[in-house]
């Protein structure tokens, strides 16, 4: 085996043993478990956190999917960005969807999951007091990758599904994301991101790779990104914040200086990058009109 994939292979399990201490299966005080997909003996749920007060029609909603290069991770990841915006007046969801530990699948199948549950979220939106055309996804690491994904990428549909109903978000919000899956001209980089194999992703790496499969009117994106990453390169994101802006779609990448990977998760450090993250999240969806500033 190549001493690149070597590499790759032992960060992808470093940061996948990190996400795998978060608790699974997932409880949450005060939200609401609905199944979105059942595969065999497998039910894969959502955990809904609503907002307290305020209007129960046509609200904007954010779907989650939680990192550990899907091989692991748990729904808990982003429990607290739910219930931050939740508070701002958004549906907030975190999906559980298989991975390789749990349920022997390869990425492929994380993307048919990923698009059966923005798929389940736009079907029930009525019922859920979403707007169907405000249905952001966001999600750290691989999760960032699925968001990006049902974004961006065709096919990986699970069959029987209505595809009249669109699996693609309305804006994304990304967390150290991995966009970039397969060689790219002007970037020749080594790590998760950029030089993953074929037989681990189940597919030839281009077929879902993001940045591969932007076009016009790819959804707004977000991405928060460590500069001092190195199980997903920087200059990944900003090669796919560069094909994003060349086709005329907004994409905002915002760097740390000296960050590692997944240092915007809760609980990380003095909570700093935390915040300041979050902050920007918010902002991000209230210069696209889906809520109010804070007062």
């Amino acid at each position: 085996m190549p001493h690149s994939t070597l590499r790759l292979l032992a960060g992808l399990t470093l940061a996948s043993a990190v996400i795998a201490a978060q608790p699974y299966p997932p409880r949450f005080d005060g939200a609401r478990i609905e199944t979105y997909k059942t595969i065999g003996d497998t039910e894969l749920t959502l955990h809904i956190f609503e907002p307290a007060g305020g209007p129960k029609t046509n609200r904007p909603a954010i779907v989650f999917f939680f990192g550990g290069g899907w091989n692991n991770g748990s729904p808990t990841q982003f429990e607290p960005h739910c219930r931050a915006l939740a508070a701002r007046g958004m549906v907030a969801i975190t999906a559980d969807y298989r991975v390789a530990s749990r349920h022997q699948v390869k990425p492929t199948a994380c993307v048919a999951d990923a698009k059966s549950a923005l798929r389940y979220v736009r079907t029930h939106a009525a019922r859920l007091g979403i707007d169907p055309q405000r249905i952001a996804a966001g999600g750290g690491s691989a999760g960032g990758h699925l968001a990006a994904a049902i974004a961006t990428v065709p096919g990986f549909d699970t069959p029987g599904e209505d595809a009249k109903i669109s699996a693609v978000p309305d804006a994304l919000a990304l967390y150290n994301p991995a966009l970039v899956l397969a060689e790219m001209d002007g970037l020749k980089l080594e790590g998760f991101g950029t030089r993953v194999p074929e037989d681990r992703l189940g597919t030839a790496p281009k077929n879902i790779s993001p940045a591969h499969h932007v076009k016009k009117g790819t959804p707004p994106a977000i991405i928060f990104h460590g500069k001092a990453d190195t199980t997903v390169p920087y200059a990944t994101a900003e090669a796919f914040a560069r094909v994003m802006q060349a086709a005329g779609n907004r994409c905002e990448l915002v760097g740390y200086d000296g960050q590692p990977h997944g240092f915007f998760n809760h609980g990380r450090g003095d909570g700093s990058n935390y915040r300041d993250t979050l902050a920007r999240t918010e902002a991000f969806f209230v210069s696209l009109g889906w809520i109010t500033a804070a007062k």
